[in-house]
């Protein structure tokens, strides 16, 4: 099995309450390789995550051959000003929602130019939202050179801080999957 599948098999329920497990921890250096091999370039927008995708993509040695900006787009009125995301579309399916990740995606990768665009939205916690269990993430991943793309759901387990981990090491994963 592949590091990426892997990854998105088992990581809903995996202890990150120490971090990152050590056999994934070079998981987001390989895939910043594997983007400059390709000669793509990656963007986010993130919720949930706060900017922790764009941090640790940044934090890899020649991260600037393939990373240009992103978006952190807490609130819902800020996924509208800056991404031009339809508010209807957070009002009809909440903003915790497998359309909302799909559309921050697609557009944070507009807005910047890049190949490939992500987009994080879920629970962290303490408390639900809208519904909402925590640990409910929904992540996006869409490659405008390949159109290939996917939009995932899934249901973490864990401390604020695990999940949201966890969300970045699948944002990963996912990009390994569409390239």
């Amino acid at each position: 099995m592949n590091k990426s599948i892997e990854i998105l098999k088992e990581a809903e329920r995996a202890n990150f309450e120490k971090g990152l497990p050590r056999k994934w921890s070079d998981f987001a250096t390989e895939t910043v390789e594997k983007l400059k091999q390709n000669k793509l370039k990656v963007t986010a927008a993130e919720s949930l995550t706060a900017g922790l995708f764009q941090a640790t993509v940044a934090a890899v040695p020649g991260a600037s051959n393939v990373f240009d900006g992103g978006f952190v787009t807490y609130a819902d009125d800020i996924k509208v000003q800056l991404l031009g995301m339809d508010p209807k579309l957070i009002e009809e399916y909440t903003v915790v929602s497998n359309p909302v990740a799909k559309a921050m995606a697609e557009l944070s990768a507009e807005k910047i130019n890049a190949d490939i665009g992500l987009g994080f939205t879920g629970v962290a916690g303490p408390d639900p939202l809208e519904g909402n269990p925590v640990g409910t993430v929904f992540i996006g991943a869409c490659n405008r050179q390949n159109h290939q793309e996917i939009i995932k759901e899934f249901h973490f387990e864990g401390t604020r801080q695990a999940i949201r981990l966890k969300s970045v090491l699948c944002g990963f994963a996912l990009i390994q999957e569409i390239i």
